[in-house]
Order: structure tokens, then C-alpha cells, then sequence
């Protein structure tokens, strides 16, 4: 039975394992802000709504609109999942052709806990994975904060990017998640048991957070090495190399393009060094690889550093609020838990 290691950190080789902090000691001390590059056209037959909730998650938020508007949840799009316990922002569609949403939606929504910041018509449907970056403002404390490698080690992540760690929520409490996964892809993946194709997430985030780490032990997780497919800098923009020149080295320095590990999948595995790390990770974890082969999925790219977007850092009594953005998919706990020492991030 699969449960979740203490993963490879990127600055303990230099300042050590972080000393115990706090950084969700209420939601407020937790806010994203879900960030699109394009605004709605102002018609169509799709209410966009963007929507402030505080411990609630985008799901709970989803099935009260479906109820007030009368409509199912799948009239209803998102772009990305937010945590429960946190102030978050975010934009949803609901699918309302020919009609108008109660008069009452603010103020029914406004019960719930839900705010109505912004609406407007969209010709089409919020999909998932279409916002650009998330904005985060985070307030750590704890023994940490008075640490004096608190700043050095935040100053560290701002020039070098942090390691992009699915975090610890993807796996579930106890990693019940993984261990799903791990029986499901055992016995034979089926698109009924998964509907929404959790376990294969799961399990492909596992996999992905293994070989970081393997880069992170051998000291090249953002510098690029033979056979690696290498990712543009704020784009999903790929290209491989078979061997490193300085010039590839010199934008991996600068952040400028990133090494990526796979997401696991059916597709031509890499060659060269990058092809050895997987061929270890196949070797280590058969049935999750071999299940997700037979599944059908198709192989992807994930960056394995993620580059702190606008950092900033303001000092507290007690505390230190960080303000950063983050391209979609990636994890705030990745960032805290090179900060801090926390059970949810270790």
C-alpha cells in the first residue's frame, strides 16, 4: 500500500529542514485570486459569474448555483479547483440560454457566504485549465518567522523558482487518494469507476512528485540534462533536447525555459539521461505505470520548477505576508513548505 514519502525539499542541502510555522491559522491568512488573460464578451447564452468564498469549495459553490439557477451541474464551468479552507476568487459559468438568472442570485448567493464581485454573458462555457495564474497572499507564523534563513531562504525562491510539487491535497487525508489509485489501476482502470478521471490524476502526480524528487537528490531538477523536453517560461510550449548547450543552460539560469518531468502516460518515453530517471520510475512503481499505460492516457509534460511571479514580502508583528502568483496548476504549499515546517506540507 502506496503512502506519501518525505519528498526532496530544494533548499535543505542549504539551510536545513525549516523550523515549525503556521500559515492557515484562519481562511483570510490564505487568499487566491484566480487570474484569466482575456475578459467575457458581454453576450452570449453563459452567465460568468466571479465569485469570493470563504471555507467553501469550488464543488460546494457549483451545486448551490446549479439549485438557485435550476439548471444541472454540468451547465455549470469552472477553470480551476480552489481549497476549502482560504478566501478564494474565482470566475464560474452558468448555461442559461434565452433567460436571465434569479434577480435574487446576489443575495441568495450572499446568504451562503458566497460574494458576486463581477458578472457578465460569455458566448461559451468556462473550461477547466483556461486562467492563466493564480494570485496568492499568504500570512505565515510560527517559530519560523522569527528564524533568521526565513529571508534568505524566500530570497532563494524568488531568484531560482521552487520545485512544482503537486501538493499534499491531491493524494487526500492519509493519501486514501493514492492508495485508490493504486487499487484501481491494479485490477484494470475502467471510465465508469472514474468518471471524472481522479485516479489517473492521482496516480500521475505520484509519479510525477517521485522523479522531481530523484532531480532534486542528484542536484538537477532546474538545470537540464540529455534527453529532456524543456518547457518556455509562462507558456505550455515544449522542445526537446538530446544534448545540453551552454546557451540551454544560461535560459534554464535566467528562468527562462524549465526542465519537465512526465505526467505518465502512453507516448515515446524520453531518451538520454531524462530516459533513465524514467525507466527507474517504471521500475519502481510497475502498477501504477503499467495501469496507466493500459488505461489509455495519453503521456503530458509538467515544468519541475515553477518561477515566483511579482514576489513580494511585507513583515509583520508575529508574522510575514507573501504576495506571489503562480501559473495554473501549480501549488502554494510548494512554496510554504520550503519556508516552513508544516505537517501539511512535509
Amino acid at each position: 500500500m502506496l503512502n506519501l514519502p518525505a519528498w526532496q525539499r530544494s533548499l535543505t542541502p542549504t539551510f536545513g529542514v525549516p523550523a515549525p510555522g503556521q500559515y492557515r491559522a484562519q481562511p483570510e491568512d490564505f487568499i487566491v485570486d484566480e487570474q484569466l488573460d482575456f475578459t467575457p464578451e458581454a453576450h452570449g447564452e453563459h452567465l460568468w459569474l466571479r465569485l469570493e468564498k470563504r471555507n467553501q469549495t469550488t464543488l460546494d459553490v457549483v451545486k448551490q448555483l446549479s439549485r438557485l439557477c435550476g439548471v444541472t451541474l454540468r451547465d455549470i464551468g469552472y477553470s480551476g479547483m480552489k481549497d476549502r479552507v482560504a478566501v478564494t476568487r474565482q470566475w464560474l459559468s452558468v448555461h442559461l440560454p434565452g433567460r436571465e438568472a434569479p434577480a435574487d442570485l446576489p443575495a441568495s448567493l450572499a446568504a451562503l457566504g458566497v460574494v458576486v464581485l463581477e458578472q457578465a454573458r460569455h458566448p461559451r462555457k468556462l473550461k477547466r485549465g483556461v486562467h492563466r495564474t493564480n494570485h496568492f497572499t499568504l500570512r505565515l507564523s510560527g517559530e519560523a518567522v522569527a528564524a533568521s534563513e526565513l529571508m534568505p531562504r524566500w530570497e532563494a525562491l524568488c531568484a531560482h523558482g521552487v520545485p512544482n510539487y503537486f501538493g499534499h491535497q491531491r493524494f487526500g487525508a492519509g493519501a486514501r487518494n493514492l492508495q485508490h489509485a493504486e487499487a484501481v489501476l491494479a485490477k484494470g482502470w475502467r471510465k465508469r469507476d472514474d468518471r471524472q478521471g481522479m485516479m489517473l490524476s492521482t496516480a500521475r502526480s505520484f509519479l510525477f512528485n517521485e522523479l522531481l524528487s530523484a532531480r532534486l537528490q542528484d542536484g538537477n531538477w532546474c538545470q537540464p540534462i540529455g534527453g529532456d523536453t524543456l518547457m518556455l517560461d509562462g507558456t505550455q510550449s515544449v522542445f526537446g533536447i538530446d544534448s545540453v548547450e551552454e546557451s540551454v543552460l544560461a535560459r534554464a539560469a535566467a528562468l527562462d525555459v524549465h526542465p519537465t518531468g512526465m505526467l505518465w502516460g502512453v507516448g515515446r518515453q524520453a531518451g538520454g539521461e531524462a530516459g533513465a530517471y524514467e525507466a527507474r520510475l517504471a521500475a519502481q512503481h510497475p502498477t501504477l505505470c503499467e495501469g496507466l499505460e493500459k488505461s489509455g492516457v495519453k503521456r503530458g509534460q509538467r515544468a519541475l520548477r515553477a518561477r515566483l511571479i511579482a514576489p513580494q514580502v511585507t513583515v509583520e508583528e508575529n508574522a510575514v505576508l507573501l504576495s506571489f502568483a503562480l501559473p495554473r496548476g501549480s501549488f502554494a504549499t510548494a512554496v510554504i513548505g520550503e519556508l516552513i515546517h508544516h505537517p501539511d506540507t512535509a
